[in-house]
């Protein structure tokens, strides 16, 4: 299976799991488990949410425990809410500013979520190896996450 059948495939199962549910904890936590129960060689997947308008604050995810606060403008969590752009980086250890919340991780991207125009949280997804995401997969995730900001 290509990567963008992948992902379209992934993204109707976010749709049903999803769809009807005005709870947007609820949703996260389900789409938090989908992925990593589906994306290979990843570590965590998660949500943070705008908690302020200085500050996300840790949502629902899989994986080890991590950091609960970062602030906006701050690592890559907090450079793709500042900048309300995705984030896709090959080597967290060679991004300035990078918050090292599980020492595992190597490469992550992020992809915020937008409501109103403005930033509301963000999707998070780390892995163990690096250069494991690609353009592919940033294509396939912001495709996903435009899908699901429809219901926050």
């Amino acid at each position: 299976m290509s990567k963008q059948a992948f992902y379209q495939t992934l993204a109707e199962q976010a749709k049903s799991l999803t769809e009807g549910e005005p709870n947007v904890i609820a949703n996260m936590a389900n789409l938090s488990a989908l992925l990593f129960m589906s994306l290979e060689d990843i570590n965590w997947a998660g949500f943070y949410l705008i908690d302020n308008p200085e500050q996300l604050v840790l949502g629902p995810f899989q994986g080890n425990p991590a950091c609960i606060r970062i602030p906006v403008g701050k690592g890559v969590c907090g450079t793709a809410a500042s900048l309300k752009e995705t984030q896709l980086v090959a080597d967290v250890h060679a991004f300035a500013g990078h918050i090292a919340c599980d020492a595992a991780s190597n490469s992550e991207i992020v992809v915020p979520i937008i409501k109103d125009g403005k930033i509301y949280a963000v999707l998070d997804i780390d892995s163990p190896s690096l250069s494991r995401f690609d353009e592919e997969d940033k294509a396939g995730l912001e495709t996903l996450i435009r899908q699901f900001e429809t219901q926050v």
